[in-house]
């Protein structure tokens, strides 16, 4: 409609229906503007939300200029701990030494099994294990191979009896040994056994010879005397 009417062909009445438009519409706008504002005076009071007591800040302002809190950037045990003497290590050592620990034992699998340490008395033991077919005619165990080596990793206890084994499986405190030799040599002085077998092989090697000759002449002059 506003272009229906040119510049130079205004009339009074034209220009007075112009304004008057003019007129409603920016009434229209100031109505429209009172209205959101009156929205926004009636929304409902909201609660303030109680944060409690927030800590200092770390970074405080001193006129255009920022400072950090030393104290609050790391705590007093971290920095005692950072201060003091620290032990640098060198890397192959530590690989090295955990390498050797872990050769120590047979590791979680074996429950931690100890190397063997091979000292005098426990190497008479293992040739005396070695050599248990000997120790009793009466019983027979698996032969081994000549070439047999201690265990790497072996552990020497003390068997103890359960408390209903007290009269039947119970070894009395004399009887008692510290090692497999001891014990050896404490049963030869009782039953003999060794001594006998010596004598009889002895005897056995002699035979023919000048001594035992001497021994069976000996042995029949003493019956002839007799008779």
């Amino acid at each position: 409609m506003d272009n229906l009417f040119s510049e130079d062909d205004l009339s009074d009445e034209q220009i007075y229906v112009l304004l008057q438009r003019a007129k409603s519409r920016l009434q229209e706008k100031c109505t429209i503007t009172t209205r959101e504002k009156g929205s926004v005076k009636n929304l409902p009071n909201l609660p303030k939300l109680d944060v409690g007591t927030l800590p200092p800040p770390y970074v405080r302002s001193i006129g255009e200029i920022a400072y950090a809190d030393p104290a609050r950037l790391l705590r007093k045990e971290d920095r005692d701990l950072s201060n003091r003497i620290r032990k640098v290590e060198d890397p192959l050592v530590v690989k090295k030494q955990l390498a050797e620990e872990k050769k120590a034992t047979a590791g979680p699998s074996w429950f931690n099994l100890p190397r063997t340490n091979l000292t005098p008395e426990l190497k008479r033991d293992l040739q005396l294990l070695k050599m248990r077919g000997v120790l009793d005619p009466h019983r027979h165990y698996k032969k081994e191979s000549g070439k047999a080596k201690a265990p790497e990793y072996s552990q020497v206890g003390t068997i103890i009896e359960g408390r209903t084994e007290f009269f039947s499986a119970r070894i009395q405190n004399r009887d008692r040994k510290k090692t497999f030799a001891d014990e050896i040599m404490a049963g030869e002085e009782q039953s003999g056994r060794f001594k006998r077998d010596y004598e009889r092989i002895q005897t056995a090697k002699t035979s023919g010879k000048k001594a035992h000759y001497k021994k069976l002449q000996e042995k029949r002059a003493s019956k002839v005397h007799k008779r």
